[in-house]
């Protein structure tokens, strides 16, 4: 089954443009959020966090995010230990879900760091949604009601804009000078021909 990457920077409306792939039928896997499910269920992720940083990651069965994201946002050797353990699993969580997704034309993985983590070269194809910062910055303050500072924070670890388009097979535009709607649909019917 083909397999298609979605990522895109933060604010930059990758989760708008799953929302309508989904609309037209094609199951979509959130591997952020999956990974998050997974820190908490998974019973060797758990052993290798708790390994990685001690007992103080969880409160009781569940992750302490204020703790681990202190730890390693400040640290980029930690991350990448983090991300060692958890892209793995996350991985072997996906091939899995594919497998079950035996109506579907073609399935979406989103991932915000899809390139930085690997991810990419294990699908068929990519997209890159994007956006120009100052967008992407003004939108997840008015979302997430943060300042600038904190959303730059954040940037910081994922890969610069111009690197991704390089390397996206596509790029839908959301930077308001396109409808959004037609360019996923465009997409969309390019992708069951090719099939």
């Amino acid at each position: 089954m083909y397999q298609l990457g979605i990522t895109g920077g933060i604010g930059s409306g990758k989760t708008l443009v799953c929302s309508i792939f989904e609309k037209l039928g094609i199951p979509v896997y959130y591997a952020d959020s999956e990974a998050r499910t997974l820190m908490n269920s998974d019973p060797e992720l758990v052993r290798g966090i708790v390994g990685l940083f001690g007992k103080e990651a969880f409160n009781g069965d569940s992750l302490n995010r204020e703790f681990l994201a202190k730890t390693v946002f400040g640290d980029p050797d930690m991350l990448e230990k983090l991300n060692d353990l958890v892209h793995p699993i996350v991985r072997k969580d996906f091939s899995l879900w594919v497998e079950i997704q035996t109506d579907a034309p073609y399935v979406v993985e989103e991932a915000a760091i899809l390139f930085e983590s690997g991810a990419a070269r294990y699908l068929d194809g990519s997209v890159l949604v994007y956006a120009p910062e100052a967008m992407r910055i003004r939108r997840v303050m008015q979302r997430d009601g943060v300042d600038e500072e904190s959303v730059r924070r954040r940037m910081i670890h994922q890969m610069d804009e111009t690197d991704k388009m390089k390397l996206a097979d596509h790029i839908i535009y959301n930077d308001e000078t396109e409808l959004l709607l037609p360019q996923v649909i465009a997409l969309h019917k390019k992708l069951l021909i090719s099939r």
